[in-house]
């Protein structure tokens, strides 16, 4: 019945009125009884986190977030590779593996930027890279190379889209001396003159990419925009610069069965 709780896994709705969380017990058996039968009787379970969106796909239920967009969260390499299948415009990137990065600086002119391709969020694990010294530490710690071109850009722009749509966009000034356009990095958000062509863009890499519920970051860089990638576990400040309350957002969002 539509005026039924609808059935959660992870805390993302937590503060849902129409929504329960149940958490995350990787054995499913601890789960109790009554909690079970919620899980398997659920037309659709809300964020089931990257370990039961497989086993939720392959029996057939339905997930928000789709199974596509839980397997590339936090996953820069099956992304990059989603985005050369969909032709999805992407600054030049290479992954380089093992003993590969070696000739990373063959393929790559300093300053470019290595990210660690796996599990980063927030800024954390990507470097601008000038100099074989710092080329030598960025792979001390991680035996597969994410390498990027380095854009020369003071800001990018993200665009939330939940669903099928985007219901938020800003851009992000990155702090002076600071490359990293995060928030958590100390950039500044700016909801003025957000083009959009971004925000067309968003919409359509999340819909070749199988994606409804992401923070996808665009730049702008000589005239063309560019994908830099998705962070399917996006912060809430922007909503809350912007005077939207996200639990409510998300509430009239299930309401409508727009997710």
């Amino acid at each position: 019945m539509r005026d039924e709780k609808k059935i959660a896994l992870g805390a993302r709705l937590k503060g849902c009125k129409n929504v329960m969380t149940l958490g995350v017990k990787p054995d499913f058996s601890d789960y109790s009884p009554q909690e079970a039968l919620l899980i398997k009787k659920a037309e659709k379970i809300y964020y089931p986190t990257s370990f039961y969106a497989d086993l939720f796909d392959a029996a057939g239920k339905k997930t928000f977030p789709s199974y596509h967009t839980c397997k590339c969260a936090q996953d820069k390499i099956r992304q990059t590779a989603l985005f050369h299948l969909s032709d999805i415009p992407h600054p030049r990137t290479k992954i380089f593996y093992g003993t590969r990065r070696r000739f990373i600086s063959d393929h790559f002119s300093f300053p470019f930027v290595a990210k660690i391709p796996r599990g980063s969020a927030m800024g954390r694990g990507v470097f601008l890279i000038r100099n074989f010294s710092e080329l030598s530490a960025y792979c001390s710690l991680t035996r597969t190379a994410y390498i990027q071109e380095y854009l020369h850009i003071s800001s990018d722009i993200r665009i939330v889209v939940i669903g099928s749509k985007a219901v938020l966009a800003y851009r992000r000034i990155a702090k002076p001396g600071e490359f990293r356009t995060n928030v958590a990095a100390g950039a500044r958000i700016c909801f003025d003159s957000v083009p959009q062509p971004a925000v067309d863009l968003a919409i359509l890499t999340a819909h070749k990419c199988g994606w409804d519920d992401a923070g996808i970051d665009i730049c702008e860089y000589d005239g063309r925009f560019y994908v830099l990638e998705a962070n399917m576990k996006y912060g809430r400040e922007g909503f809350r610069k912007a005077g939207i309350d996200y639990i409510r957002l998300m509430e009239t969002m299930i309401e409508n069965r727009e997710i």
